[in-house]
């Protein structure tokens, strides 16, 4: 049976986010944090390892495959800073056409740096992805 790799976990988002060796992406997740907790209003959990998550949904696939996720988060990896949003949401590809520098996955936004973003538009992508999870996903 396929076993969930992220999950929520009880660690610290404050020790992870001082664990970043970079001054500049731990700078930038102090920023997000904020960001995501003012905007969606849930408490900051870490999702695995590495992902910041907030709120949590339940989702079950016509396949079988259920399972628990955060509606929103962000992990700031060595690279780069990734974002994630609700895949399959409409709305997405729009409001990414004024959001900034980034490259994207399925659902996943790869940023840089905060700076590089228009931190309006973040605040808009997550309220939709939050209302687009909790409309396709209810009874939450």
């Amino acid at each position: 049976m396929y076993k969930l790799k992220t999950t929520e976990t009880d660690n610290s988002v404050i020790e992870f986010i001082e664990s970043v060796e970079s001054p500049k992406k731990r700078e930038n997740a102090y920023q997000l944090l904020d960001i995501f907790t003012e905007t969606t209003g849930y408490t900051a959990k870490m999702w695995g390892p590495s992902i910041i998550g907030f709120g949590t949904y339940h989702y079950k696939y016509a396949s079988g495959h259920e399972g628990d996720a955060p509606l929103v988060s962000f992990s700031p990896r060595k690279a780069k800073i990734s974002l994630y949003f609700a895949s399959g949401d409409p709305r997405r590809e729009e409001l990414l056409k004024n959001f900034g520098k980034y490259t994207s996955g399925k659902s996943c936004i790869y940023i840089n740096k905060v700076a590089d973003i228009d931190i309006h538009v973040l605040k808009v992508l997550i309220k939709q992805s939050v209302n687009f999870l909790k409309e396709t996903y209810p009874n939450q």
